[in-house]
């Protein structure tokens, strides 16, 4: 170096990487540079500060002599990684835009799904109770359904079933049944033998009761469970009590 402004090679490196240096001085220093490890780490890690000393390069100041421009590449390469990144930032903005303007304009969407009997229900925030994993399978992936209402208690029930490799897996919707109960659904096998599915209770105000007071009562109840009996295997379903009562049988 030919100047005493700096006293050291290895501080030359941010006026390098700045462009201040005379080519003179910017020769010398490259040519310290080609077997510095050090310099050439520190000016990497200047390369990510180059914007800010671009920015500072244009500040007045005392020095009169002709400064020799940052090396190209390294000004090309910084300048190509901040447009990308600007890239990436501006579609993913333009993304979340668009989707919240659809939510905005569009609103909550509805989707009328179609029963086994013919009738439909709403879903998908439509509903103003949530959707439960039993009542999405009931709806989405049993492949049988039959249904029966007791003439005598007036409790309707569907059963669900869809064959798995461990046995059946079972879905039942249940309508019009007041509590308070603890009740349970039993398959009974052709052949007599009897394995509970699943069990529940049922509060006060009931499940599937229409006009009732209550908002939550007037949605039918939705539980599901399985049975190690193959589909084939079972004769029927029962609800009933804990304590014995039959509230409704449905053919399988």
């Amino acid at each position: 170096m030919s100047t005493p402004e700096y006293q050291s090679e290895h501080e030359a490196v941010a006026a390098y990487a700045l462009g201040i240096l005379d080519d003179a001085e910017a020769t010398a220093f490259e040519a310290h540079l080609a077997g510095c490890e050090l310099c050439a780490a520190e000016l990497d890690r200047l390369g990510g500060l180059e914007p800010l000393l671009a920015t500072l390069k244009e500040f007045p100041g005392p020095a009169t002599r002709p400064l020799r421009p940052a090396p190209p590449s390294m000004s090309e390469r910084l300048i190509d990684e901040v447009a990308a990144r600007r890239a990436r930032r501006r579609r993913r903005t333009t993304y979340l835009v668009a989707a919240a303007a659809a939510l905005i304009v569009g609103g909550p969407a509805i989707a009328v799904v179609a029963t086994s009997d013919g009738g439909t229900r709403q879903s998908a925030g439509a509903e103003p109770h949530p959707t439960s994993p039993a009542e999405d399978a009931f709806f989405n992936h049993m492949t049988q359904k039959v249904a029966a209402t007791d003439a005598t208690t007036g409790v309707t029930a569907t059963v669900g079933t869809e064959k798995k490799g461990w046995g059946t897996h079972t879905v039942l919707q249940l309508k019009n049944v007041k509590g308070p109960l603890k009740c349970s659904l039993v398959a009974v096998g052709r052949d007599g033998a009897q394995e509970t599915v699943t069990t529940w209770a049922v509060p006060k105000w009931g499940y599937g009761i229409k006009d009732s007071p209550h908002k939550e009562a007037e949605y039918p109840l939705y539980v599901h469970g399985g049975t190690a009996m193959n589909r084939d295997q079972i004769d029927h379903f029962e609800v009933r009590t804990l304590d014995g009562k039959a509230l409704v049988d449905v053919p399988a």
